[in-house]
């Protein structure tokens, strides 16, 4: 019991959600007027996730306002400074749920100089939604938000074709932004892409079907959310579990226990299976499998447990438990693709310290390879001026091996963070090439 009770103690209440594997990430992206806050609200709104009295004060705030329908983006954009722009500025997370799934939701924010909010929320994400304005089309910022999806291995994209109604719920035109962006999307690395044409502030397609659009055969919104495929997203072939903490209660009902917690983040393990311990590569065996709420007869991503092995080998928090036949990169020279989070522009040569699943190290940047125009997707080759929300290639060497595999094969080994080894501040996100 004391290990299910320190292994629950160790997980959020999300992460207790995640287990069930009923539960959806996405992330919202477009421009800054194409209506992402409404459709959160309208998602919200239409599945009650809203508290009476948050519906009172939108209420009361669209009466003051003196508009005639209920501004639902009022329930996202939370913040007073934010409501005044009119935009929104962070990362702001939302959770809600149907009968048939969870989701939480990142709220990202549009402009330029907020790439890197929007790398920060759709980093875990399963899928985007990339919102477009119908009477604008395929503009700069759908093609930006549209590569960083793809640069984060974002399988699933649901491209909403937002504001129906100020088109006269046009098919042709609706046909038009299809197209636009089917042929952009071709240059990308995305598996899945449906388009969906709505109007968040009517709730057209939203939730419920519209009676505007008959010539549109698809699902609602909602439903594409509930249905969509993810049980594949993980990669459940190659097996890792970065180890977080080592558990020795060293009490007289558990005298030589000697569990290792940690979150999988690939493969499937069950007792029995043989297991190498990277980087020492030492080997051993699976004793047993434990769960927050007992003994598991195996473990996949991205369940956390408590594992122990039949040997007494030296594992310690950093370490990753691995299978044999499908090895990690076990390495301390990195080549990767950054977005640079900081004010204070890259430093060639300069060191940070880098966060690798459980592992922390110090570490040099080698060598800046080029910058991405993330608005033409040209390479900059002869610009290596690297500042906030830039992206670009680097090459970094960190002074202890990092157990790693490739960002597009497995996600949770192939990022990492650097942080200001002065300041403590996240300055980058990486993906491992």
């Amino acid at each position: 019991m004391l290990i299910h009770s320190r292994l629950s103690d160790k997980m959020s209440h999300t992460d207790q959600h995640y287990l069930s594997m009923d539960l959806l990430r996405f992330t919202t992206a477009g421009s800054v007027d194409d209506g992402k806050s409404t459709l959160i609200g309208r998602l919200l709104y239409d599945s009650k996730a809203i508290f009476e009295d948050q519906l009172e004060a939108i209420e009361r705030v669209t009466e003051q306002r003196g508009e005639e329908v209920l501004n639902l983006s009022l329930l996202t954009d939370g913040l007073r400074a934010e409501r005044e722009q009119g935009i929104t500025i962070d990362v702001a997370y939302r959770y809600f749920a149907t009968p048939r799934r969870k989701f939480i939701v990142a709220d990202t924010p549009g402009h330029i100089q907020y790439t890197r909010n929007m790398v920060t929320g759709a980093s875990t994400a399963n899928l985007a939604i990339i919102l477009i304005d119908a009477r604008k089309g395929v503009i700069e910022q759908t093609c930006r938000h549209s590569f960083i999806a793809s640069l984060l291995r974002i399988p699933h994209i649901i491209v909403c074709v937002n504001k129906m109604d100020l088109v006269d719920w046009s098919e042709s035109r609706f046909n038009e932004i299809v197209t636009a962006y089917t042929e952009f999307a071709s240059r990308l690395e995305i598996p899945d892409i449906k388009f969906i044409p709505i109007s968040a502030l009517h709730g057209d397609n939203v939730v419920d079907r519209s009676v505007h659009m008959p010539w549109y055969l698809g699902s609602p919104l909602l439903y594409t959310l509930e249905t969509v495929y993810i049980g594949s997203d993980s990669n459940h072939i190659d097996a890792r579990l970065p180890v977080q903490t080592v558990i020795r209660p060293n009490n007289d009902e558990h005298h030589d226990f000697r569990g290792f917690a940690g979150r999988v983040a690939g493969g499937v393990f069950k007792p029995g299976d043989a297991v190498v311990a990277q980087p020492s590569g030492l080997t051993s065996t699976i004793k047993s499998i434990h769960g927050p709420d007992g003994d598991l007869a195996e473990a996949f991503a991205p369940m956390s447990v408590v594992v122990t092995l039949t040997d007494e080998i030296d594992v310690s928090r950093g370490d990753t438990i691995t299978k044999a036949n499908n090895p990690p990169h076990v390495t301390q020279d990195i080549e990767a693709m950054i977005c640079w989070f900081s004010e204070k522009k890259l430093q060639p040569n300069g060191k940070y310290i880098i966060r690798h699943t459980t592992r922390e190290s110090k570490c040099v940047i080698k060598a800046v390879r080029y910058k991405i125009n993330i608005n033409t997707l040209h390479k900059a080759e002869g610009d290596l001026d690297i500042g906030m929300n830039d992206i670009g290639r680097i090459l970094l060497r960190s002074a202890t091996p990092l157990i790693n595999d490739p960002y597009q094969r497995n996600r949770s080994t192939g990022s990492f963070i650097l942080v200001d080894e002065f300041t403590n501040a996240t300055v980058a996100a990486g993906m491992i090439l």
